[in-house]
């Protein structure tokens, strides 16, 4: 049985849906008539859901997607220009009172122990190419593509992308992309390693859902703490980074999941892992 939450304003509620099912939470960007273009109160729901995901102990996955023929097409320029979207005086002030530089999704979705998958359909540009990197695994739809056109807007990733991007593909290959404003398909996005995969565009939730399921099936307390160890080896020392994996090991091998591992594979049975 599946849950669905209205934690948000009313607004946001609709723009931004979440639901959790068999330790699977799916977050929907929902404003397809603007092809999921970010606005403020977007902004504080996507927050607000990645953080209720997080603390859930019942959620072992996140899928993060969106609704209509894009994933996401960066913040919302037209009600910016209007003078009442992000960018505007007015959007600063009432964003503000939600979230901070410490508390957006790019930071979020960094920080966060629980493994993110986005089911990339469609366009991810500027913001949402962002916060697609951010994602742990992408798995995109055939037609979808990756957009990184902020230059031709005249800003620069402003949520993450020049820290990701290097670390990804590499220093020169993501100075071409951010450079150039370039576009990627998602065969390309493939080939550079920024997809896992790529599959028909009918198939891209259920394939995420599949991928989601396998990884949930596993000890939820073992995959955060790899998850954790990856993050720390991304700035520490070698050595540094063997201590920091012994003493998670230490505490793995002290749980109830760890003993149910060594056991379901005694006698060849799957595992019933409860997260403890």
């Amino acid at each position: 049985m599946s849950e669905t939450l209205a934690k948000p304003a009313a607004q946001a509620a609709t723009e931004v849906l979440y639901e959790a099912a068999d330790g699977i939470a799916t977050i929907t960007l929902n404003r397809p008539e603007r092809m999921n273009a970010i606005s403020g109160p977007m902004l504080a729901a996507l927050s607000d859901y990645l953080l209720t995901a997080n603390a859930d102990p019942k959620v072992r996955v996140v899928i993060l997607t969106g609704a209509g023929r894009a994933f996401c097409v960066g913040l919302d320029l037209v009600d910016a220009t209007q003078g009442s979207g992000i960018g505007s005086d007015k959007q600063a002030q009432a964003v503000s009172v939600n979230l901070d530089l410490r508390n957006t999704p790019p930071t979020i979705l960094f920080a966060m122990d629980k493994p993110t998958i986005c089911a990339l359909n469609g366009a991810a540009a500027g913001y949402g190419l962002d916060t697609a990197l951010g994602c742990d695994i992408r798995i995109m739809g055939e037609g979808s593509k990756l957009a990184a056109a902020f230059v031709k807007r005249g800003v620069v990733p402003e949520s993450g992308g020049t820290w990701l991007l290097p670390r990804l593909v590499g220093w020169s290959k993501a100075a071409e992309l951010i450079f150039t404003g370039r576009t990627l398909s998602a065969a390309d996005s493939l080939a550079l390693g920024l997809a896992s995969e790529v599959v028909p565009d009918s198939e891209l939730l259920a394939r995420a859902r599949a991928v989601a399921a396998e990884i949930a099936a596993n000890a939820p307390l073992a995959v955060q703490s790899a998850k954790r160890l990856m993050r720390m080896g991304m700035e520490e020392t070698f050595n540094d980074h063997v201590h920091h994996v012994y003493l998670q090991f230490l505490q793995l091998v002290r749980t109830q999941d760890f003993r149910e591992g060594m056991t379901s594979f005694l006698e060849k049975r799957p595992a019933d892992f409860k997260g403890r």
